[in-house]
């Protein structure tokens, strides 16, 4: 018998949802509720410089908008789902994977790196030449007198894969095609890769659903997994909603922004109709409740490709 769906809400309160956030609560959402289960609602907090706790109250009013519910976490859950509260949980981890003989401090900036002409992940990020991997502890000394390391983690040569629910069968190096990745910044900030891995584990999360951008950092999670002893999610990643011109829609441009909409007049039912027909799941963009959605749901009529979007105005 397989354990009840245990989904989740991961939004970073760094801004308005966007059409994009909603349509990916959305479908966890529902995948989760079509199979009886449950949904966790945690805040991605982690930095400090672009997240704020009055965003992720408008976060959550948002949510309770559209009609999309959760069973545990948000603001009433108290501070354990909240990321920027979990850091003993991140540097128990840390110390584990230290424990291992998995770490090294990187006295390497980001501009260095870019400067570098290092190539870059599938998610954007150069991918890390090993500049600080083979150095002494001498060279290690010298290099902290002038800069805080970030740590990275050494990873093997060998390649992943693993069936994503929509996206189907993703292999990836993770030395070439990754490389050694940060766990904690040198500001002090736990990196998401991280973070991510231990906070489901520990909410009991084994279904996430996230957008189709993430899914090149999923094979470094699962190797995460594997180091600390922790469960794999079955993992569904969605198409991405994209602008006219093909860009990710993104909360510094306000693109869709909820705030606007809601201002404007639009209701959470017309949103969900709309977000329900870009997924596949109506034929025409007509006003529905998330609730009346569940028994229409399915995975197999869930478009696998990018949704770009005729025009960004408030009447989308």
């Amino acid at each position: 018998m397989s354990a009840p769906v245990v989904g989740r809400f991961a939004p970073s309160p760094s801004g308005r949802m966007h059409l994009g956030n909603a349509f990916s609560c959305l479908l966890a959402w529902l995948s989760a509720r079509s199979a009886g289960g449950e949904i966790v609602l945690r805040q991605e907090d982690l930095d400090p410089s672009r997240c704020r706790r009055a965003y992720a109250l408008q976060l959550e009013d948002d949510l309770r908008w559209l009609g999309l519910d959760w069973d545990r976490g948000g603001s009433a859950g108290g501070e354990d789902y909240f990321q920027s509260s979990r850091s003993e949980h991140y540097a128990s981890a840390l110390a584990e994977l230290e424990r291992q003989g998995l770490l090294y401090p990187c006295f390497c900036s980001r501009d260095a790196l870019h400067a570098a002409g290092a190539p870059h992940a599938a998610d954007g990020t150069p991918i890390y030449p090993g500049t600080c991997r083979a150095l002494t502890s001498e060279e290690r000394r010298a290099r902290a007198r002038t800069r805080r390391p970030a740590i990275r983690v050494r990873v093997p040569d060998i390649e992943l894969s693993f069936s994503d629910g929509l996206q189907g069968d993703f292999r990836e190096s993770l030395a070439r095609d990754c490389g050694d990745f940060i766990l904690r910044r040198s500001d002090g900030v736990y990196a998401y890769q991280l973070a991510v891995v231990v906070d489901d584990a520990e909410m009991g999360v084994n279904q996430v659903v996230r957008g189709r951008d993430l899914l090149s950092s999923t094979p470094r999670q699962l190797w995460l997994q594997d180091r600390l002893g922790l469960p794999h999610p079955d993992y569904y990643h969605i198409p991405l909603l994209l602008a006219p011109d093909g860009r990710r829609l993104a909360k510094r441009e306000r693109d869709l922004d909820l705030g606007a909409l809601r201002a404007a007049g639009v209701h959470s039912e017309e949103i969900i109709g709309r977000l329900a027909c870009w997924a596949g799941l109506l034929e025409r963009p007509e006003p529905v409740r998330a609730r009346e959605l569940i028994p229409l749901f399915s995975w197999q009529r869930v478009r696998r490709t990018d949704i770009r979007l005729e025009h960004t105005s408030l009447g989308f």
